[in-house]
């Protein structure tokens, strides 16, 4: 009985390497182990295509970008005051609920405004100046 478990166990079949770690390739057990499979070949004529599309979205997102900056640095200190405190309008309520988030941004918003604050009066001592 001994001798049909000891031929059993050193069949092929139930042999399994035993590796530290099995998700690793060995070079020497001349089988190359993937976690992954290799992804699927794609045609060329898909892969320029897809590139040109998302250059373009790319492309579109940059121009959006640079057009709300230009409209922030045309607008005056004044109106970009005003927006800031209409904004910190939304975080009050929350955070009177207990939102940490809110209260962040909250502070955040006082933060931004003195700065706007002194802003708008450097500008004002200027053009009172002119």
């Amino acid at each position: 009985m001994n001798e049909e478990l000891e031929s059993a166990s050193n069949s092929p079949a139930n042999m399994t390497p035993n590796f530290s770690n099995p998700g690793t390739p060995r070079s020497d057990a001349g089988i190359e182990m993937r976690n992954t499979p290799p992804p699927p070949p794609q045609s060329q004529a898909q892969r320029p295509v897809a590139s040109i599309n998302q250059q373009h979205q790319q492309q579109q997102l940059l121009l959006q970008h640079q057009q709300q900056l230009q409209q922030l640095q045309s607008q005056s200190k004044y109106s970009q005051l005003l927006a800031v405190i209409e904004d910190m309008g939304r975080d009050i309520r929350p955070t009177y609920a207990g939102s940490r988030t809110s209260a962040e941004r909250l502070k955040r918003g006082i933060v931004h405004a003195r700065i706007l604050v002194r802003e708008c009066l450097m500008e004002c001592e200027r053009s009172a100046r002119s």
